[in-house]
């Protein structure tokens, strides 16, 4: 009987832990706004993070199966904001190729979505697949206001 009502509580906990996780994925969380600046800064600039334009920085790889899913919806959403005053830069980042960035941004898991401003700051993180909707309403307000 105490087997059993372990097993119980441990599919129960497994259930509530991955409700959680299914929750937080692809949702837009607030990024830091730090100021950039040091070995950051260079490696972002290096995979094409500038000041000029808002960036979407995905990172994938090539044996990540929703990575595929996360380019389509960033190209559309980009797509989408070409338009705009300062339209955002779709820019995909292979996480084998840039592991020192993944460690500098703290990218645990693929894929792993971020939302830079025109300064390179970070503004928005997104884990898992981004909705576009929630995707453009992140972008939206950075297109307009850094064309100021």
């Amino acid at each position: 009987m105490t087997q059993l009502v372990i097993l119980i509580v441990v599919l129960l906990a497994g259930v509530a832990v991955g409700f959680v996780l299914r929750y937080r994925e692809g949702r837009v969380r607030a990024g830091k706004v730090d100021e950039l600046g040091g070995s950051r800064a260079e490696l972002l600039t290096a995979v094409g993070v500038t000041d000029a334009v808002p960036a979407v920085v995905h990172f994938s790889a090539e044996w990540c199966g929703p990575c595929s899913a996360v380019r389509r919806v960033v190209a559309g959403v980009v797509a989408d904001l070409s338009d705009t005053a300062a339209p955002p830069r779709d820019i995909e980042v292979d996480i084998d190729a840039e592991a020192e960035l993944a460690r500098e941004l703290n990218v645990l898991s693929l894929p792993t979505t971020f939302v830079f401003d025109a300064r390179g700051r970070e503004r928005f993180r997104i884990s898992g697949v981004p909705k576009a909707a929630d995707l453009r309403s992140a972008l939206t307000p950075l297109t307009l206001a850094e064309a100021a």
